[in-house]
């Protein structure tokens, strides 16, 4: 139940636990100007690991100060694996869009980028965006980079670097102590280390050199462009294809 029926909410969607890293500065903003936060991650994590990786996401966010009981581990209960987020776009979809217009003031919604990255960042993305246009609130969705492989060559990739494609980036400087504080919650994720040990240089150099939350405007008419030109982050590591990503939106479409 809302534990704060009145005040207009910001929602937040994760593919993954520990996703909230990148939009860290924006939660403790909405926290900040007394806006219900509400969090939702949409795969349950891999190899038994899930129960861990809630624990630690349970426990940043609540220390920041979101509400335990408007964080929904979604993944859980439709059993969504980690990688597998494209192939159940279906269940996906409809409790999202069930998730979504639950809430009767929003006033954010953010989702992973349109970026290559991630297979299930791109799925998450990609369903956000049609459900956000059906229920009216497109013009309140908001994407946020975690990383993309745009003019890498394998192993190497971008982190926390949006896609010009992806529109004009709108940037939120964040003060050095606030910095810190987002720095030392990437060491709260002790299951994700060996994640976190190629991450955290790169996420350093991110607040060190630009200090600054980035957001972008989501538009559908990207969905019909490859994310950027080259290999993607998960063709390079092999976890999936931009074709079979095309042929998972198109049977949704379809639906």
């Amino acid at each position: 139940m809302p534990t704060k029926p009145d005040a207009p909410a910001a929602l937040f969607l994760f593919a993954h636990q520990d996703d909230e890293y990148g939009v860290f500065h924006t939660i403790e903003d909405c926290l900040r100007r007394g806006r219900r936060v509400a969090c939702a991650y949409l795969t349950e994590g891999a190899a038994g690991s899930g129960p861990r990786r809630n624990a630690e996401s349970l426990a940043v966010l609540t220390a920041m100060g979101v509400d335990a009981r408007d964080i929904v581990f979604a993944g859980d209960r439709l059993g969504i694996v980690d990688g597998q987020l494209p192939q159940h776009m279906d269940g996906a979809g409809r409790w999202l869009h069930d998730w979504l217009a639950g809430y009767g003031q929003v006033e954010l919604v953010c989702v992973t980028a349109w970026e290559g990255g991630h297979h299930d960042h791109d799925a998450l993305h990609f369903l956000a965006a049609h459900t956000a246009q059906r229920l009216g609130l497109i013009a309140r969705l908001r994407q946020y980079s975690l990383y993309n492989a745009w003019r890498r060559r394998a192993p190497w990739f971008n982190v926390l670097a949006p896609l010009a494609a992806n529109g004009a980036v709108e940037r939120t400087p964040i003060a050095w102590p606030a910095r810190l504080r987002h720095l030392a919650r990437l060491l709260r994720y002790p299951s994700q280390w060996k994640t976190w040990v190629g991450l955290f240089p790169f996420v350093l150099w991110h607040y060190l050199r630009h200090g600054s939350q980035q957001l972008q405007p989501v538009a559908l008419e990207r969905l019909a462009q490859r994310p950027h030109a080259g290999p993607l982050y998960y063709e390079q590591r092999r976890f999936y294809t931009y074709e079979a990503m095309q042929q998972d939106m198109a049977r949704w479409l379809a639906r």
